[in-house]
């Protein structure tokens, strides 16, 4: 009990009663009561949500060592991707009751099977473009811009049908004038600086696309973004 309430940092609130904490440490309590039974099965329903954003991504981390020590399986819901993403082995990515996808965190975030997964997974979200077939290449909607149509292994795709293009802001670069690769034109609205990356809002035609760039170039107004 003493190394679980250790690893839980409330060593210092085991004389105290439950009207005496605070809600995140009945929450850290609550954890704590379920490692000393050691069962063949956790079953945790949001446990860290009521931590501050420090001791919830230290909780994240000893969970995460918890689960390869003890070797125990965990069912973990959760309406934080970060922790899915980095907790789980296995995600069911769940809408209205109904599971969208059922894959491990690569298959999730590299192929999403849907729309809804696609936008969901992700911070930020995926771009998601209506576009249009036109002459092997698809014609970005409201705007000039085209990119080129990659192969699809079930044939051809007839021109003239409206598709959606998905983009992860992470696949953008700004591109320089000799810059090689498949270029998106756009007038960038909004930057907010989150550190060791810019996050950064334009507007390609009528839609508006994301973009994760190094911070260093904070002061662009007009961006030509590259594909990676």
């Amino acid at each position: 009990m003493r190394e679980t309430a250790r690893l839980l940092q409330i060593e210092n609130l085991l004389d105290r009663k439950p009207s005496q904490l605070s809600g995140g440490q009945r929450q850290r309590v609550a954890i704590g009561r379920a490692l000393v039974r050691n069962p063949q099965v956790f079953l945790f329903d949001e446990p860290l949500s009521n931590l501050d954003a420090k001791l919830r991504m230290e909780m994240r981390t000893e969970l995460k060592r918890l689960h390869q020590m003890l070797k125990t399986t965990v069912v973990y819901v959760t309406h934080d991707q970060i922790e899915a993403m980095t907790l789980a082995t296995r995600i069911a990515v769940m809408r209205d009751g109904r599971i969208e996808q059922l894959g491990t965190p690569e298959e999730i975030y590299d192929r999403p099977a849907t729309l809804y997964v696609a936008g969901f997974v992700g911070s930020p979200p995926m771009n998601i473009l209506d576009a249009e077939v036109a002459d092997n290449a698809l014609k970005v909607t409201g705007s000039q811009e085209t990119l080129p149509l990659p192969a699809n292994p079930k044939g051809t795709v007839p021109a003239g049908r409206r598709v959606k293009i998905g983009i992860r802001p992470e696949a953008l670069r700004l591109a320089s004038a000799d810059t090689p690769g498949v270029r998106i034109k756009a007038h960038v609205e909004v930057m907010e600086l989150t550190g060791p990356e810019l996050v950064t809002t334009a507007k390609l035609g009528e839609q508006t696309i994301t973009a994760c760039l190094p911070h260093a170039f904070w002061r662009r107004i007009e961006a030509a973004f590259l594909l990676r």
